[in-house]
């Protein structure tokens, strides 16, 4: 499948605007005499432990001689020294001086700072909501998924509006449905509120890092019958299990609230929910 033109513009343009905020095009990183190559370089050699020059060569797909000049500067500064590895003569640990850890340090402060200046401008909501966009463009442009922890928690204030917005704004790109949806969920998420009966009705929230990436509902349909609704999971988590999580979270309340039978409604096209509706019976 060709990629559009329109496509690759949105991209570039987002690159364009990103670089010229943080200000990546200047002679000096941060108003220093650091590039952006190298002050990643200084970056992986403090936060790594005995680090090889090909470990960065590959990690970060860096030229071996364009690294090799990089790693001679900061020895000319004082910032680099090299262990021999007893394992292999020909191959040396790189690390920082005290004078490079400074420096190293200086950009991480200064980074933070930059960024949180950015931050300071957006209000909470927009704040997890780029954080939320972020984990997901890296998860569509093939990134691991985040180390950081996972939880899963019943919900609170504010949740039932997320849990609108991202089906709405989900489904619509995916699968191009339009309002009726949004407006479908929404009542669904007016009605569990309105109703709600913590006896035989739960909604889960799963975070990861404190961001909302995923959620399901049960609600009572009769005494003995239960109904699963509002299963979603966000791209920077799928193919992690996580919706075959959030869907035994569902069913272990099921059976301790006394139901006999949970049921559900679902599209042919979600195959991925299908599947693991039909792993559960």
């Amino acid at each position: 499948m060709s990629v559009s033109a329109r496509g690759i513009s949105a991209v570039r343009e987002f690159n364009r605007f990103y670089t010229q905020r943080i200000g990546v095009l200047k002679q000096g990183l941060l108003d220093t005499d650091c590039t952006l190559t190298e002050a990643r370089v200084l970056y992986e050699i403090a936060n790594r432990e005995q680090v090889l020059a090909g470990d960065l060569v590959r990690d970060l797909s860096l030229d071996a001689g364009y690294l090799s000049r990089i790693l001679a500067k900061f020895s000319r500064q004082g910032w680099l020294k090299r262990e021999r590895c007893d394992q292999d003569a020909r191959r040396s640990f790189l690390y920082l001086t005290a004078k490079g850890r400074s420096i190293a340090q200086l950009l991480d402060r200064r980074s933070r700072e930059q960024i949180g200046g950015l931050l300071e401008q957006l209000s909470p909501e927009k704040r997890v909501a780029l954080q939320s966009h972020l984990q997901s463009a890296k998860a569509l442009l093939g990134a691991e998924s985040s180390a950081g922890s996972l939880t899963i928690r019943q919900h609170r204030a504010g949740d039932i509006g997320w849990i609108i917005q991202r089906h709405g704004a989900i489904y619509a790109q995916e699968y191009g449905w339009n309002s009726e949806f949004e407006a479908l969920v929404a009542e669904i998420g007016a009605k569990f509120l309105r109703e709600f009966d913590p006896s035989g009705e739960r909604c889960w929230i799963a975070e990861r890092d404190g961001v909302a990436v995923g959620c399901i509902m049960l609600v009572r349909h009769s005494r003995t019958i239960a109904k699963l609704r509002l299963l979603i999971v966000d791209a920077s988590e799928r193919g992690q299990g996580l919706g075959r999580r959030l869907v035994d979270e569902c069913l272990s309340f099921a059976r301790s609230a006394g139901y006999r039978k949970v049921t559900l409604w679902t599209q042919s096209t979600l195959t991925a929910a299908r599947k693991i509706y039909e792993s559960t019976g």
